[in-house]
């Protein structure tokens, strides 16, 4: 099926949208969230009897990567890593994996996600490079901000929709409401899975491959960068 794309990328579609090794100075919304976080978030979610609410212990991971383009379209981007705990337990109670990125051109913000339920998505919204809040959200059957589900969770805990508000605080920490609605069999109205967290930086970003000092064991013939071709 043909598209059609919006006037700001002209008609070629092969060449390359100028652009800068350093991702971390042009990350938009998202460079308050680059770097490693932890906090303690409340989980609530669905249970035979009814609705539960659990306490979590987050980590997540944001790194910057390099430029990444399709043509004229450009994103400056965070890979991440998501881990939850219980409060003093090990056994994984969420794991999430993906990229943030940032299209300048479009100003828009986009956010994909993977967890090892079988489940994927793309969510995407409008935000300003100032920005200290903004919102992503995708939706079943979208075809471009959409949600894939493997049959059992598509059957049982069908997900129609999923929003993610981001807050960028003045103390430097940032916040997060995630709102992904369910359809359950056993529901008679759809049932709003809610987790909310806010973030405090334990460490700071690591400069994305591109942009880091040149180095490398010259015994080894490897260095940290590689010339970027065209």
């Amino acid at each position: 099926m043909s598209h059609p794309w919006p006037d700001r990328y002209g008609a070629d579609i092969y060449t390359e949208a100028p652009s800068d090794d350093d991702t971390l100075a042009h990350l938009g919304p998202l460079a308050p969230l680059a770097g490693v976080w932890e906090g303690n978030g409340t989980d609530e979610h669905p249970v035979a009897e009814g609705t539960e609410v659990d306490a979590f212990v987050e980590r997540y991971e944001l790194e910057p990567i390099d430029r990444q383009t399709n043509g004229p379209q450009l994103f400056y981007g965070l890979r991440y890593h998501v881990h939850i705990v219980k409060p003093g337990e090990v056994e994984t109670f969420h794991d999430q994996v993906g990229y943030w990125l940032w299209e300048p051109a479009a100003e828009t913000v986009t956010l994909t996600l993977t967890i090892p339920r079988g489940q994927v998505a793309i969510a995407g919204g409008p935000a300003k490079a100032d920005a200290t809040d903004f919102e992503v959200t995708a939706a079943a059957g979208d075809e471009h901000y959409g949600i894939v589900s493997n049959p059992f969770l598509d059957a049982a805990f069908r997900t129609l929709s999923f929003r993610m508000h981001v807050t960028v605080n003045p103390d430097g920490t940032w916040s997060y409401e995630e709102d992904t609605i369910l359809e359950i069999p056993d529901r008679g109205e759809p049932f709003h899975h809610t987790d909310r967290n806010t973030l405090t930086r334990v460490r700071a970003p690591e400069p994305n491959p591109l942009a880091a000092p040149q180095g490398g064991d010259p015994s080894l013939g490897v260095g940290s960068l590689r010339p970027r071709a065209g």
